[in-house]
């Protein structure tokens, strides 16, 4: 029987660490007492690092960005931050791309799935990935949009099913977002919390029927009731409008804590308790998911390790995220070890599916 595997994993992020000057520009924007929750809430992130194509600015000179594209009182409209997106996405995307070290084996490339939520263009930015590495005319392409954070994972089951149909096939995942290009001139508290949590990122993945790396086995969605307000994304005419409801963290708990209580084989953990997990590959939302998570499942501190470490390098980088802990994983993890990989998304969905170590 075929099995699909996750052979490689290359990650890459812009240059620009911008977290510090955002929680510096942060407080600009807000009334004093409001800035004073926001600094308290900044140091208890467990957020050290983000990254972003857009350098920051001078403050003290009004300057957000160094290369003006945000202008106090004149932050750009939607076409500014998508004609931004075709000009920079592609070009992070072959920094990642390139980390897998492919060399001529690219060639055999017959998949490519690009999953990203945070700019659309037509051509989409999976044709610009097959013309910048010349893949083949026929690869087929598939472009997962606008599913948030979860959306590694269902652009990961479509690669799985395209090796279980053909066991030729060799898939190029992508996952690419630039969380930076949405940035909201806002005196809301909630708002300015939820961007000091977001950075840009990039994740490439080869998936193939060759027993390297990561042995992917089930998939599994679970929608969590009464949460659809939680987590939304919507377009505005200045970029896309995200609300991250603090709610998250207890209802992701809660709905854990239920599964976790099942003996039943329909739920995330299969009914086989956490006992049958050696590697917990979560998505890190910010500081209070990963909490909620180990809360929910009743894990020891130490299993989210390689989540945290990933949210303190990175910050939350959407869909990206959970590739950048999965290869911190693969560097480090030994043969035979069992494994579960988990986003949540939009709507609100718990994306996950089951690994074992080769």
């Amino acid at each position: 029987m075929t099995t699909a595997y996750i052979n490689r994993i290359g990650t890459a992020v812009p240059e620009n660490d911008i977290h510090q000057g955002f929680v510096d520009y942060a407080r600009t924007m807000l009334d004093p007492r409001k800035a004073a929750v926001f600094s308290r809430m900044a140091e208890r992130a467990a957020i050290g690092h983000r990254y972003s194509h857009l350098a920051m600015g001078d403050l003290v000179a009004g300057d957000v960005d160094a290369q003006d594209f945000y202008r106090r009182g004149d932050f750009p409209d939607i076409g500014k931050r998508m004609a931004q997106y075709e000009r920079t996405a592609p070009e992070l995307a072959g920094q990642a791309i390139g980390a897998l070290g492919l060399g001529d084996a690219m060639d055999g490339i017959t998949h490519l799935v690009v999953a990203s939520c945070t700019g659309f263009t037509a051509p989409g930015l999976d044709q610009h990935i097959a013309w910048r590495l010349g893949l083949r005319a026929d690869v087929q392409r598939t472009l997962v949009g606008f599913m948030g954070c979860s959306a590694a994972v269902p652009a990961l089951r479509i690669a799985q099913a395209a090796v279980l149909a053909d066991p030729a096939a060799k898939v190029l995942v992508v996952n690419l977002e630039l969380c930076t290009l949405h940035l909201q001139e806002t005196d809301d508290l909630e708002t300015a919390l939820t961007f000091m949590l977001f950075g840009d990122g990039c994740a490439a993945t080869l998936v193939t029927a060759e027993p390297e790396g990561f042995a992917m086995a089930d998939f599994r969605a679970a929608t969590i009731p009464e949460t659809e307000d939680l987590i939304t994304w919507h377009i505005g005419a200045q970029g896309f409008l995200m609300h991250l409801s603090g709610g998250v963290p207890g209802k992701i708990a809660q709905a854990l804590r239920e599964d976790l209580a099942r003996s039943d084989a329909g739920g995330l953990l299969r009914g086989e308790g956490t006992q049958a997990v050696d590697l917990w590959a979560v998505h890190g939302g910010g500081r209070t998911v990963l909490d909620a998570v180990e809360s929910g499942f009743g894990l020891a501190p130490e299993a989210l390790a390689p989540s945290r470490a990933v949210l303190s390098a990175h910050g939350n980088m959407s869909s990206a995220t959970v590739m950048f802990v999965l290869k911190r994983m693969m560097e480090r993890a030994t043969a035979g070890a069992r494994g579960m990989a988990m986003a949540f998304g939009p709507g609100m969905v718990a994306e996950t599916f089951r690994f074992s170590v080769v």
